[in-house]
């Protein structure tokens, strides 16, 4: 475990040197998060009452989603993964002692957390003072907040064992820009990140509140305005835990299977 710690440390160190790219994340997030707000706004102003979640809790679920969008965000791959599988370089990770699932999945995982890490402060302090119903809002109570930490944590870990599913497919393709395309498009519109998933109509909801997609972004986001609370935000953490054992399990077993067909070529 402390190999995997120390690779998580060095990679969560080295995604907090790109401060600028930082800077120019948090500006984009900002101006996406108005527009987005806008654009529900005129929405609630024409039918309020056509709305499943209150315009302060959709406020909150935009500005969180905004400011935590590198943990959650489904296209964010390591191209150097990629690469390696494809120019056979992988063979130099497959001589260390360590497992590569263990140790790609702590890679990932460090490189989302400094990401967010860098935004997440200035958009949620600058969305905290904002006016309301436009600004974001604090948990009803530090019970809620508790539940959210721990939704987070398990989104985290649903996220990063989707994109080791994608990397280790990678490993029976020509090409990984086929399932990487693939893979994106899917989670996008399915995790809630164009729209929060109580917006579906309800069977359709109902269903996609069951997928793993549900699991990585809708349940934190949701747990934070409130909107998802009590029964329904056990049962829904519940659910991401069982995804978690099975993407993460799933991954691994796959990645077994894929390091004993490996065959480098070349000199």
């Amino acid at each position: 475990m402390g190999k995997y710690l120390a690779f998580f440390r060095l990679r969560f160190s080295m995604g907090l040197q790109y401060r600028a790219a930082a800077v120019a994340g948090i500006v984009t997030q900002f101006f996406w998060g108005a527009m987005e707000l806008l654009a529900f706004r005129a929405f609630y102003d024409a039918d309020p009452a056509a709305f499943p979640m209150a315009f302060q809790a959709t406020a909150s679920y935009v500005w969180m989603q905004q400011a935590f969008l590198a943990l959650f965000g489904a296209w964010f791959f390591e191209n150097e993964i990629f690469q390696s599988i494809r120019d056979g370089s992988v063979a130099y990770e497959l001589c260390r002692p360590t497992d590569l699932y263990a140790m790609w999945f702590a890679r990932s995982a460090a490189n989302r957390v400094s990401r967010a890490v860098l935004r997440c402060v200035p958009i949620l302090l600058v969305a905290a003072f904002l006016p309301a119903p436009y600004g974001m809002t604090l948990p009803a109570s530090p019970a809620a907040l508790l539940w959210w930490l721990v939704t987070m944590a398990l989104a985290v870990t649903v996220t990063v064992g989707y994109n080791m599913l994608v990397y280790f497919i990678t490993f029976f393709t020509v090409s990984p820009n086929g399932v990487r395309i693939v893979a994106v498009s899917l989670v996008e519109l399915l995790q809630g990140a164009i729209i929060p998933l109580p917006f579906f109509p309800d069977g359709l909801r109902q269903v996609l509140e069951l997928l793993p997609f549900a699991a990585m972004q809708n349940v934190p986001l949701r747990a934070w305005s409130g909107d998802l609370a009590g029964g329904a935000l056990y049962a829904a953490a519940g659910l991401q835990v069982f995804w978690a054992l099975v993407l993460v399990g799933g991954g691994w077993l796959l990645s077994q299977k894929a390091v004993k067909k490996t065959v480098v070529q070349g000199g």
